[in-house]
């Protein structure tokens, strides 16, 4: 019997693959629009993802449906929790409990916030993962349930059974991808430059050494999780006389490529070194951080331009335009940083954005 999507998209996230579930969820928004259940568990795999932009924009979307529902405000504590706002965080586990005295959250949560609540604490939870524990709950984890049975099944089984269950989960390489069918060949790599010339334009002149090089670093990269050195090296390909053989590879690796939350972006970059070269870093993801004007908000897009560096409103070291798909929760009167993929829209250089973080902190 086929699943549905909030069945499988539930399953994606016992497992902790949170991020499956939301190119899954979102992919199917036309058919869930106003459905409850589909904006919480949205909001909930971007929470446990890091997203904690469209987290809140998912749950608010959810709270207009029912504004009661447990989980609900777990989760819409746990945001305001994250960013050090206990006092708001408290109002919505006060209301939980007023609803389910007995909720372990909850009174772990306030419990938490009594004993050891101070900034400094939270900051270290949420960079640990610690602060999951206060989450809205998706389920046991599989994997860690297997690796508490497995022992005790071997005492029965063996350790061939063990052996067989741990290597059924990672690449016997320990890589993190076999991209054994991208590797050049010795002919690719023999004529790994394009012979004609006058076929176009290159941004970069490059030796078959050269070539063969940055294709293998963008592999090593990738497999290091650098996914934006991983991108550099493909698009420094791309723009080059690399042979269209080696081109379509190039493309292949990249679409291995995960679009990284604020947790797990490596390898950020400047905006200077972007302005500088911009071909070089499309499709790259950075977190830029300023403040935000011309915004223009829709039901479902959000726009404005991010005023890079001007954070203290002294200096702005660039404009750039930012779109949403799903619009974001910003207030213009704070400094933003926004989590976005670099674009390219009628030859200047824009975001995608995916998240945005704001403390509450701060009072200017």
């Amino acid at each position: 019997m086929a699943r549905d999507t909030l069945e499988t998209a539930a399953g994606f996230m016992r497992f902790r693959k949170f991020d499956k579930a939301i190119k899954l969820l979102e992919s199917r928004a036309s058919i869930y629009e106003d459905n409850f259940d589909y904006y919480l568990m949205l909001g909930t795999a971007c929470l446990y993802a890091g997203d904690t932009g469209s987290a809140s924009s998912y749950y608010q979307r959810a709270r207009s449906i029912k504004i009661t529902d447990k989980n609900l405000l777990l989760g819409q504590a746990a945001l305001y929790l994250r960013r050090g706002d206990t006092d708001r965080a408290i109002n919505y586990y006060v209301d939980i409990l007023d609803n389910d005295p007995g909720d372990k959250r909850a009174l772990s949560a306030m419990e938490f916030i009594r004993m050891r609540g101070d900034f400094n604490t939270i900051c270290r939870w949420v960079d640990t993962g610690k602060i999951e524990q206060f989450y809205p709950p998706v389920g046991a984890n599989p994997y860690k349930a297997a690796g508490i049975i497995v022992p005790v099944i071997a005492c029965a089984l063996g350790c061939a059974l063990v052996l067989f269950l741990s290597g059924i989960h990672s690449p016997a390489d320990g890589n993190r991808a076999d991209l054994s069918a991208l590797v050049l060949t010795v002919n690719e790599q023999k004529n790994a430059q394009e012979t004609d010339l006058s076929s176009g334009a290159f941004a970069y002149i490059l030796s078959a050494q050269q070539i063969s090089g940055s294709y293998e670093k963008a592999q090593r990269y990738f497999q290091s999780y650098r996914d934006n050195l991983a991108q550099i090296e493909i698009n420094r390909i791309l723009n080059s006389n690399a042979s269209v053989a080696i081109k379509q590879k190039a493309r292949l690796l990249m679409e291995y490529l995960e679009p990284p939350t604020f947790d797990t972006l490596s390898d950020n970059i400047s905006y200077s070194q972007v302005a500088k070269e911009p071909a070089l870093y499309l499709d790259c993801w950075v977190a830029w951080s300023g403040r935000i004007s011309n915004a223009v908000q829709s039901e479902k897009s959000y726009s404005c331009d991010l005023l890079v560096g001007y954070e203290s409103g002294e200096k702005v070291d660039g404009i750039v335009p930012v779109v949403f798909t799903v619009p974001p929760v910003i207030s213009a009167d704070k400094a933003v940083t926004v989590l976005g993929k670099i674009s390219t829209e009628n030859g200047r250089l824009c975001l995608r954005g995916k998240a945005v973080y704001q403390s509450v902190k701060e009072n200017n």
